[in-house]
């Protein structure tokens, strides 16, 4: 059984803004390289979506897992597992605990 991945605003804002730092720091192809390589990771979650690390403590519900050691990925998978929504994208020891401990009104965008 799959489900559909969908991004939360927050997650899309956190993906070109992660592009945005790589292309300035290395270069427009690693940039498009690496996020395409994170989006397709937060996919690939729907073949899965019960895989990562529950963090209950940080809010119900939320899911973390790790791409390539740096990034921390943090989602959520509804109680049909039919639908993973991605909250946030941090990378580079960005505090995922704090900004997602907070309010959370319609995250989801399809």
């Amino acid at each position: 059984m799959t489900c559909a991945v969908a991004f939360s605003p927050q997650a899309r804002v956190q993906l070109i803004e992660l592009d945005a730092w790589i292309e300035a720091a290395a270069s427009p192809e690693i940039a498009a390289r690496y996020t395409d390589a994170v989006a397709d990771f937060c996919c690939s979650l729907a073949t899965f979506p019960q895989r990562g690390v529950r963090r209950d403590d940080i809010r119900p519900g939320l899911r973390i897992t790790n791409y390539r050691k740096r990034s921390v990925i943090a989602f959520a998978v509804d109680s049909d597992a039919e639908q993973v929504t991605i909250l946030g994208i941090f990378h580079g020891g960005q505090d995922y605990e704090t900004a997602l401990a907070g309010e959370h009104p319609n995250e989801a965008e399809h």
